[in-house]
């Protein structure tokens, strides 16, 4: 049982006491009878008796705590049922901690341990869930939720903000950009892309948008100065620009061509949503537009579709095609000597 308190101090606390108790030891498999509730209170130093506690369940009830009767004979006992979050979306949530790349170990367990407390005891063994998340590497920079927050504030105040940017050496440690300059810049957005926090701000110096990754963002402050690039920043849109980049790696916008086979589609259709235009140009195959960041990056990831698709124009994006196939081609140079029959080739 807690401690002495002063005189009645616990008493006024009853109500508190009680939905504590439904919250943390109840749910629509597990009741409590109406003489387990009255020892719990008197645990933590709570007077009670049946009398009251019907009025106090019917004063809960007025205040949407949703505690329900279950008669079962001539016993009843007592759960609590609606709450803020059913389990099935707090195992959604969980999933998403575990697996989102820009929450480290760490963070993730105390937030799963936070939502383990919206449901009760028995419930929350069941949020205890493995996530397998193929080729999943967590953030080691838990700076991230003090940078996002700092951002979002200057967003609300108007202001601009300063920071350093750093990238990581073959020592595995953090080293400065630029010498470790300061970077001042008018934050204007945040975008998660593939799995990646990005801080969308107007640079002043080279008036244009651009992007920072903000796990790398450090000792950053929010400046005097009022923010700059708003004319800019109308024109932009969160979810086209997402789509059109790669890797949030930075570059020239182009509209590209591309022609595919009828079954690549829906890859398409995934990257770049249904609007894009789809044409049939014979028996099997189609054309479409869409609009991309030009990077090495998209390159790649047309490479990795094999040559099921392929780009039509334009012709510069075509020509660095063909370089970048002839400088892989060079850089893993291969002959059909090379190649040596597998142990069952004669099978």
């Amino acid at each position: 049982m807690p401690g002495k308190d002063r005189k009645g101090f616990r008493q006024k606390l009853k109500m508190l006491y009680i939905i504590k108790i439904f919250q943390e030891e109840t749910d629509d498999q597990h009741s409590l009878t109406m003489p387990e509730i009255i020892e719990k209170l008197a645990h933590y130093g709570v007077n009670a008796d049946r009398k009251t506690l019907y009025q106090d369940f019917e004063e809960l009830r007025n205040f949407d705590i949703d505690i329900i009767s279950n008669h079962t004979g001539r016993s009843c006992s007592y759960h609590i049922g609606n709450r803020y979050f059913e389990l099935p979306e707090l195992k959604l949530l969980v999933d998403s901690v575990q697996s989102a790349k820009f929450i480290t170990d760490t963070k993730s367990e105390g937030l799963i341990k936070k939502l383990e407390s919206l449901v009760s005891t028995y419930q929350a063994s069941k949020l205890h869930r493995q996530v397998i998340i193929t080729g999943r590497v967590k953030m080691m920079n838990e700076r991230i939720y003090y940078n996002v927050d700092t951002i979002h504030d200057a967003i609300d105040a108007g202001r601009q903000i300063r920071f350093q940017y750093f990238q990581w050496n073959i020592k595995k440690e953090m080293e400065l950009r630029k010498n470790g300059a300061w970077y001042q810049v008018s934050p204007w957005a945040l975008v998660w892309d593939n799995e990646y926090y990005y801080l969308v701000a107007f640079d002043k110096k080279e008036d244009m948008l651009k992007h920072y990754r903000v796990d790398k963002i450090l000792n950053i402050s929010v400046c005097d100065e009022e923010r700059e690039g708003q004319d800019l920043f109308r024109q932009f849109n969160a979810a086209s620009y997402s789509k059109s980049l790669f890797g949030m790696n930075g570059g020239e916008e182009k509209t590209v061509i591309l022609e595919g086979k009828n079954d690549m589609v829906g890859i398409l259709i995934d990257r770049f949503g249904k609007d894009i235009p789809i044409t049939p140009v014979n028996e099997g195959y189609f054309r479409t537009s869409v609009t991309v960041i030009e990077s090495n990056h998209f390159l790649g990831w047309i490479m990795s579709l094999g040559g099921d698709i392929r780009i039509i124009s334009p012709e510069d994006m075509v020509r660095k095609m063909a370089k970048e196939a002839r400088r892989l081609a060079e850089q893993y140079p291969f002959t059909e000597k090379d190649e040596k029959p597998s142990e069952d080739a004669s099978v």
